[in-house]
């Protein structure tokens, strides 16, 4: 007895679970002991390449060339050993397994053994898969083989392993099921795509699936081809998918009634519905109950409740090894966190959410992610991390039809441009995503964008062109999806109302006070930067000063440092002498608009589109441009623009 039959057993014990990490090394030792092999030889083991992990397992590096390269005859020995030394409830199905790779010959009692072993709460995903993919090839009848390999299928997705899952399935065709299997096996196709492929697949076979399985299982496929229509963004395939079945469990039902109606022309009814199923949910345990009532919360404009919602299903799918719910669950807290304006959180959880997403093989979660990382970006990095992380849902959601990733994406795109003072590159980004019309954004995310629209246009001197948008977020505001919705209306009216002084005005002040009841430093700093750089352009630089002030301070105290950048630069155009954030050299020289004029057009402006942000004539813009190119001596845009470069570095382009 030597080191390799240690080795042998090792990588025998990975074929109750082939794809598992590490193996138990418990059930490894005591098969060793039951073959005489003692501590030597396991020093030797471990000397070979065998790992002992700090969690007590063991791990083997090349554990399939030592598989293959035993004989037949012992790796039988091995997995004979394996089967006796399996104790207890456990470890039944590994023992079966076990039992079972120990002979040559098929064996249907076994199979079955196999088969309901794998029901059993000790075994995880994989070792489930395992043990039901064997016990499918011992099964002679081709309707049992076919419901078995779906099964397996099924327990492959849940422990992570999209790829496994689709070889099961790919067996399951040429047995000619029943439609009841054929349905599961749609239901399970449909799943894998709706995260890892394009969506109008997904949906087409999750209503498949909800034509031929029977009862709570049609109504799971209809909620999850509502899901794949929601990421489509066909609001029509959605209500249609969650409102045609009436069976299930209540809280499910509620859930598909209540966002049917919501969604539809009877908001209020259907808001009532999603309220009791996220009051329900107190009692849930399961993640994807707790997922569901967390997307009720969203839409019914309860964000507090979809982020404490969201961080249950997180903890519940740690706890409960579900794998493909634990990128959901962070995606719905990211999400949840940027919507109640924590972008630290939001980012946190997304970085998490990429790295689960991609060891699980779900592209479509990973989409949305990188959405969420670009719009956090926004607020605090430079344009070409935005541009990465927005190319990078973009990426995906144009090769699997996510129309949500896409529009999150271009919205972050238009919130950069925005920071950076490019008012007129920002609105051209916000228009088709906004304004009505057959390239509209995404139903659930275009209302969120408008606020950004109405002030990007105001601000590069288009306000006409977002007045239609306004109409329809006042009653989008009005019915309550989003907590920060009537203060950000009231602001986009002031922005509107150039023409009314008072008015303008008051609504500015109306929509400072709405923010100081719900919260949300991010959305009242950019209400209250508006509000200032409206009241220096009506001469009233000390109260423009104080709002400015503390929309610097809100800016910087979310982490918005690039837009904590703008809002200095229009404090110094008060005159404000700033203790930090001086411009160097011979920048200093210059008064805070030529200051201003200089940046815009480091940034390659041209005079009539800095006129047109500074709210100044383009004569105006000359004349300070000839200023400043007398002042610090330089011949060109172009050198002026190295000039800025090399005084300030990043700040120049903020």
């Amino acid at each position: 007895m030597s080191a390799r039959h240690v080795l042998l057993l090792a990588a025998a014990a990975y074929e109750s679970d082939p794809e598992g990490p590490r193996v138990d090394s418990g059930l490894v030792l005591r098969a060793a002991a039951a073959a005489g092999l003692g501590a030597d030889a396991l020093d030797a083991a471990e000397r070979a390449g065998l790992e002992r992990c700090p969690d007590g397992r063991l791990r083997l590096p090349g554990r399939r060339a030592v598989y293959e390269a035993a004989r037949p005859a012992h790796r039988r020995a091995a997995h004979r050993l394996l089967a006796e030394a399996a104790a207890g409830e456990r470890q039944r199905a590994a023992g079966l397994l076990h039992r079972a790779l120990s002979t040559p010959y098929p064996d249907s009692g076994t199979g079955a053994e196999l088969a309901a072993a794998a029901q059993l709460s000790g075994p995880s995903h994989g070792e489930r898969a395992t043990a039901l993919a064997h016990a499918a090839a011992l099964t002679p009848d081709p309707a049992v083989r076919a419901e078995r390999l779906v099964a397996a299928a099924d327990q492959a997705r849940l422990a992570g392993r999209p790829h496994r899952s689709r070889e099961l399935l790919d067996r399951v065709g040429e047995l000619m099921p029943p439609d009841e299997v054929r349905g599961s096996a749609a239901l399970v196709r449909g799943l894998l795509a709706l995260r890892d492929g394009p969506v109008a697949d997904a949906r087409a076979s999750l209503l498949l699936a909800a034509r031929l399985c029977p009862g709570e299982r049609a109504l799971g496929a209809r909620l999850a081809a509502a899901e794949a229509a929601w990421a489509l963004g066909d609001a029509g395939a959605y209500r249609e998918a969650v409102g045609a079945s009436r069976a299930g469990t209540v809280g499910a039902r509620d859930f598909g009634l209540g966002m049917a109606a919501a969604l539809g022309d009877r908001y209020a009814a259907g808001r009532a519905v999603l309220r009791r199923v996220v009051a329900e949910a107190a009692e849930a345990g399961a993640p994807d109950a707790l997922l569901r009532a967390g997307a009720a919360a969203l839409v019914a404009g309860e964000v507090e409740a979809a982020c404490r919602l969201g961080s249950r299903a997180l903890a519940a799918a740690r706890a409960l090894d579900a794998g493909p719910e634990l990128p959901r669950a962070l995606e719905l807290l990211a999400y949840g966190e940027l919507r109640a304006g924590r972008h630290a959180r939001a980012r946190a959880h997304a970085e998490e959410g990429v790295r689960a997403a991609r060891v699980g093989g779900q592209r479509n979660v990973l989409a949305h992610l990188h959405a969420i990382l670009a719009l956090v970006a926004s607020l605090d990095s430079a344009a070409d991390a935005v541009a990465r992380q927005a190319g990078a849902a973009q990426d995906i959601a144009a090769r699997h039809g996510l129309v949500q990733a896409a529009t999150l994406a271009q919205w972050a795109l238009a919130r950069a441009d925005l920071g950076r003072g490019r008012a007129a590159e920002a609105a051209a980004r916000l228009g088709p995503l906004v304004l009505p019309g057959p390239r509209c954004g995404h139903f659930a995310v275009r209302m969120l964008a408008v606020p950004c629209f109405v002030e990007a246009s105001a601000l590069a001197g288009d306000p006409d062109g977002a007045r239609a948008a306004l109409v329809e977020f006042a009653v989008w505001a009005e019915r309550g999806y989003d907590p920060q919705a009537q203060a950000q209306l009231a602001r986009c009216q002031a922005l509107l109302a150039a023409g009314d002084p008072v008015r303008a005005d008051a609504r500015f002040t109306e929509a400072l006070a709405r923010h100081d009841r719900t919260g949300g430093d991010f959305e009242r700093a950019r209400t209250a930067d508006l509000h200032g750089r409206w009241l220096r352009r009506a001469r009233r630089p000390a109260h423009a000063r104080v709002l400015l002030r503390d929309a610097l301070v809100a800016f910087e105290r979310c982490g918005a440092t690039v837009w904590a950048a703008r809002t200095a630069a229009e404090l110094r155009a008060t005159g404000e002498a700033l203790g930090h954030g001086e411009p160097p050299g011979r920048l200093a020289e210059l008064t805070p608009q030529q200051l201003r004029i200089a940046h815009c057009v480091a940034e390659g402006a041209t005079n009539r589109e800095v006129a047109r942000r500074l709210s100044v004539s383009p004569r105006t813009v000359d004349h300070h441009l000839r200023n400043v190119f007398a002042q610090l001596g330089v011949r060109s845009r172009v050198e002026l623009a190295r000039l800025v470069d090399r005084a300030e570095g990043p700040v120049a382009h903020s």
